[in-house]
């Protein structure tokens, strides 16, 4: 039976030609796991929004949309609110009270259940998901993947027939992203619940998915399951191909009549068929690891950090060094540090102990301004912190307010970081309408407009789509060949595998290890590329999607199998 039927939906923003959505039809049965991917601005989110009507956006829309077989705006909103689940992309914007347990019985309260019904269904949700052990904590005391968790199940309480999800693990660190998609595919396996959700990060999402919607330019261009999507991107040399996991790209790259795996399990198994006990050669380092002194941009020397006297140190005997001309990556769990430590280096913070170098100058002497002029930019988690005027046009011209610019110089360097970043026609648009993939786009061209020597960013591929990341690798591989410095935060292991120069892993307020990439991420279980856990029985060092079809390739009798 069909849960959602979507007739020749259309739709537009206001004071837009452009549709955002073009005469979309879609059939999603009930229990089935669809996944829909596709670029930044594509209409992912818009095409989501309209399948709970509070949540539809305001514009010109044409098309029906009906939802167990009676159509959706006619459908009662206490009907829909209990019916359909939706789990939002920033844990924060989706919790409305202070005790995660208020937080849980919330949605069954504003529902009217008695006592008895809302004590037995928190607690089914609270032993389900593992909540039970926080059960009584406050929500800020809360990870981001246990926010995220906590989000899931309050919707989850109320017995939704269908559980939509909008890029629900892109601030997630891995492994509590590979939790939370578990979790969610145990909510379809076990209490066959319909999930249908968006997501940029597919390298696990896709073996669990029964169907796979890509979309361009708000239409769809490819449905069907993970294998035939995959095929037929290929074959098309679509740039959406480059999303796909890591097992399908590495079969397209390598000549062989076996059938595609998706998974890494399946992968492993083709891999052993395809390939012998052949070595990948070490790669020399993309940059000099250990940088000189005098090469060194940002230098911390055993710095300690605590929000207030009375709290828990944050940031414990930190020391890190970065030098010119290296995008330095550093990864770790939700809440280990990672972002307390850029505040300390862009001085938004001040340890209490310890020296932060820039330049060899102690940013302990040195005024917000004097840090701002010299040529230091920061990109902040949330986006939206850089936005302050009215369109995303105002927003770029703001940035260069205080520069002894001529017009001329602001208009070419507007124009150049607007075609770096792919903004050409959103420049009208408020930045707070842009998609979640576009303000990242838009926050990142604020702070490519003074030209940073030193560099640095906090979930920088949050939201975007694997067409837009390389072209994101290689504007940054364009700083570092000039010199600057780029310190970048990440959960996207393999975008730090395959473009970092070193990297490092925070835990418990420190860096326990740094090394270059390719030693970094070689043989780790979690903190390693999809294409590492695939072949490391194998090899080692294969770390990325090139490196184990380099490894295929050089297998001597066994490729044309």
């Amino acid at each position: 039976m069909e849960i959602y039927k979507i007739k020749e939906l259309s739709f537009s923003y206001p004071q837009k030609d452009k549709e955002a959505l073009a005469n979309i039809n879609l059939n999603v049965e009930r229990g089935e796991f669809v996944t829909v991917c596709g670029r930044s601005g594509c209409g992912k989110t818009t095409l989501l929004r309209h399948l709970k009507t509070v949540l539809t956006p305001y514009g010109k829309r044409s098309g029906k949309i009906y939802f167990m077989g009676e159509l959706l705006e006619k459908l009662e909103q206490r009907v829909q609110a209990s019916q359909i689940g939706y789990v939002l992309q920033s844990p924060d914007n989706q919790i409305v009270t202070d005790k995660v347990w208020h937080e849980l019985a919330f949605g069954l309260e504003s529902l009217g259940m008695d006592n008895k019904t809302i004590r037995l269904r928190v607690a089914e949700m609270a032993s389900f998901f593992g909540i039970h052990t926080w059960f009584h904590k406050n929500v800020t005391e809360l990870s981001g993947g246990q926010k995220q968790l906590l989000n899931l199940a309050s919707v989850m309480a109320m017995q939704p027939s269908v559980l939509i999800l909008d890029e629900p693990t892109s601030q997630l660190d891995p492994i509590a992203a590979m939790d939370f998609i578990e979790t969610v595919k145990k909510i379809n396996r076990e209490l066959g619940t319909t999930i249908i959700m968006t997501e940029h990060r597919t390298e696990e999402i896709i073996p669990v998915t029964d169907r796979l919607v890509v979309m361009e330019e708000g239409c769809i261009t490819a449905d069907g399951s993970p294998e035939s999507v995959g095929k037929k991107l290929s074959k098309e040399k679509h740039p959406m191909f480059f999303v796909m996991t890591s097992p399908m790209q590495i079969y397209a790259g390598v000549q062989n009549k076996l059938p595609c795996p998706v998974s890494v399990k399946d992968g492993r198994k083709w891999l052993d068929l395809i390939a012998g006990e052949t070595e990948v050669k070490k790669e020399n380092s993309r940059a000099a690891y250990g940088k000189s002194s005098e090469n060194t941009a940002i230098e911390m020397k055993d710095v300690w950090f605590k929000y207030r006297k009375d709290m828990p140190d944050v940031i414990k005997g930190l020391s890190l060094k970065a030098g010119k001309g290296q995008l330095y990556c550093i990864v770790g769990g939700n809440g280990s540090g990672k972002t307390t430590a850029l505040s300390l280096i862009s001085g938004i913070c001040r340890p209490y102990r310890g020296k932060i170098l820039i330049g060899g100058k102690n940013t302990a002497k040195m005024n917000p301004e004097e840090l701002f002029y010299n040529n230091l930019g920061v990109l902040p988690q949330n986006p939206q912190a850089l936005f302050v005027k009215k369109t995303v046009e105002q927003d770029l011209y703001e940035m260069l307010s205080g520069l002894k610019l001529e017009k001329q110089e602001k208009e070419s360097r507007i124009r150049e970081v607007v075609e770096l970043t792919e903004l050409n026609d959103l420049l009208a648009m408020h930045p707070y309408d842009l998609s979640g993939g576009e303000q990242q786009k838009a926050a990142l061209a604020k702070v490519l407009l003074r030209k940073p020597r030193i560099l640095l960013l906090d979930e920088p591929t949050k939201g975007l789509d694997g067409c837009f990341k390389e072209k994101l690798a290689e504007l940054l591989k364009g700083l570092t060949r000039q010199g600057a410095a780029v310190i970048a935060v990440s959960h996207d292991i393999e975008f730090c595998a395959r473009h970092a120069d070193v990297c490092a892993m925070f835990f418990d307020g420190s860096i326990i290890t740094e090394n270059t990439a390719k030693e970094f991420f070689a043989g780790n279980s979690f903190y390693t590329t999809a294409a590492n856990r695939m072949a490391r029985h194998i090899c080692k060092n294969a770390v990325t999607v090139e490196d184990v079809i380099e490894l295929c390739r050089k297998s001597k009798c066994r490729s044309n199998i």
